[in-house]
């Protein structure tokens, strides 16, 4: 009786693995690979003008791993009045320009919302 159990738990836990995977490769999952849901866009900034944009800051970043993660990153950054990032993925940091001084706290106060973590701030 036990034995009929645990094979029927097995075969569910098999048959959900193989559901899972089939929904990814199609692209019908809704979930990145580090389990957060898919972002769909970066959110664009309006002011595209690198003159406008007097300070500029190097941020290094914890817990990013995929390429939805650096776009979770880069619309946080962005939705922040008055700033432009670009994410550098495999240097794990962004690049961030703002229009005004900004400190540390506020990039990490913004970004830990989301589970990331600030481990360094550079400005340049």
């Amino acid at each position: 009786m036990v034995t009929i159990i645990v094979v029927i738990c097995a075969a569910i836990l098999v048959a959900f693995a193989i559901y899972r995977t089939v929904q990814k490769f199609r692209g019908k999952s809704k979930s990145s690979c580090c389990g957060t849901p898919e972002v769909k866009t970066v959110r664009k900034v309006a002011d595209t003008d690198e003159s406008h944009y007097p300070y500029s800051y190097t941020i290094a970043i914890d817990g990013m791993h995929c390429s939805n993660c650096a776009r979770t990153v880069e619309n946080e950054l962005n939705a922040m009045e008055g700033v432009w990032s670009r994410v550098e993925l495999g240097k794990n940091r962004a690049v961030v320009l703002t229009k005004t001084q900004r400190s540390e706290e506020e990039f990490a106060q913004a970004l830990g919302a989301k589970g990331y973590t600030v481990t360094g701030y550079e400005p340049a």
